[in-house]
This record gives C-alpha cells, structure tokens and sequence, in this order.
C-alpha cells in the first residue's frame, strides 16, 4: 500500500472521531498544501470547522475569525455553494474566480498572507454545505492534485456531517480531552478556578491546557476562541 494510500485508509478509520482531525491534515500536507481552510456556510453564517497553516499557525486562525465575522459574504463562490445540489461536490482554481473579487478581500485573504493560489472544493451533504479550501505560496498551477483535492472534501464532509452530531464545536477536535474540556468551559463562560474545580486539577493547569489549545487552534484569546466556536 503506497504512503497516500495509507493515509486515506487512517482517515476513513477515523472518520467522525476525535483522531481525524490531525490525521486528516497530516494527509493534506503531504499533497503540498501550505494552508487548509474548512468552513461550513449556514443561512447567514459561515463557521470554521478546520483551520490549519502548516508554516504559521497563528496566520490560520487570524484568517478564520475574519472569515466568519463578514468575509464569507464577500466570497466569490458563496452562491454557488448555496444553490449547489445536495450531494455534489464541485472544484474551482483561484484564476477562474479571482476577477470577481473585490480589492479588500483580495488583499485580506490573499495578498497579506502571501497566498498566491487556491483550489476550493464546494461539497455539500445532507446537512453541511462546507468550503474545503487549499492553498499555497506558489504563484502558478494548480495548489494539489485535483482528484485528491475531491477526495480530501469528501472525506471532510463525511466526518463533519457526523463528528457535528456530538454537539461539540468542531475546531476543538483536534485537542486532547483536557484542553477541549478547558476550552469548552471558556465557552461556557467560566472562569479558570470553576474549570479547575470541575475538572479536579490545579488553576496553574487549566493555564497550561489553554495555552497548549489555542496553540494549536492558532488563536490567541478568548476572543479567538468564541470566534472560530461560532455558530
């Protein structure tokens, strides 16, 4: 079984458990991806369910909280994802939608971060509408193999239409069971010393667990947090 083969076969096993989320972006990586975007776009509303830059995770996070905060309206794909039918799954390059966007959110999205070209994946299923988005530093080409690209969104819609029933906020899936807990209680609105009494561990610890968290979330606040949990 080749390397990609094996891949595929780990996030199928994974599908809508905790596990998949890294294991899916250790898969996309490997396609030659610099940054995945994952965003499932409701009536009025977009919500991150992956974000990941695998040079700045920081930069992925910024990205995602100005998304969903009004930047997906402005997205030049978003009616076709609206109107797309229920089980199809549609691929699209940078160039073929580039001339519809506006300067700000050219600049915002693409020329600030250094991203120069993109493949977006439209998958809808019976519950999600999801933008699977790659993309990478280079300027020509397309950003991964457009087969796999497909394949990668079917994965993603498989285990998010499912992982979503668990009613936890689907970025937190790629922390451990501790840093979830403490983020979740951030959520909730509690403060560190109520986490720590509910999870029976130090206030000192519930610091690390957060840290550790928006760590890999590429987020640095509560703010950030509430943002990419959003919806």
């Amino acid at each position: 079984m080749s390397s990609t083969a094996r891949m595929i076969d780990a996030c199928l096993e994974t599908l809508g458990a905790d596990a998949f989320a890294p294991v899916f972006a250790d898969f996309v990586e490997t396609l030659g991806v610099d940054q995945l975007m994952i965003f499932a776009i409701e009536t009025g509303a977009a919500r991150c369910l992956l974000s990941r830059h695998f040079a700045n995770a920081a930069l992925a996070g910024e990205l995602a909280a100005a998304y969903i905060a009004g930047g997906f309206r402005r997205d030049p794909l978003l009616p076709a994802l609206e109107t797309a039918a229920s089980g199809s799954v549609q691929l699209h390059r940078l160039e073929g939608v580039a001339s519809e966007m506006d300067d700000g959110y050219r600049e915002r999205f693409f020329d600030a971060p250094g991203l120069k070209a993109k493949t977006t994946v439209l998958a809808v299923g019976e519950t999600l509408r999801l933008f699977v988005s790659f993309y990478a530093v280079k300027a020509e080409g397309d950003v991964c193999d457009p087969d796999l690209a497909r394949l990668a969104a079917r994965l993603a819609l498989l285990h998010f239409e499912h992982a979503l029933d668990t009613g936890v906020p689907a970025p937190l899936t790629v922390l451990s069971d501790r840093e979830r807990a403490v983020c979740l209680g951030i959520l909730s609105g509690r403060k560190s010393e109520a986490i720590a009494a509910e999870l029976g561990i130090a206030p000192s610890s519930v610091i690390t667990y957060r840290k550790r968290a928006y760590g890999k979330l590429g987020i640095s606040s509560r703010a950030g947090l509430f943002a990419i949990c959003a919806g």
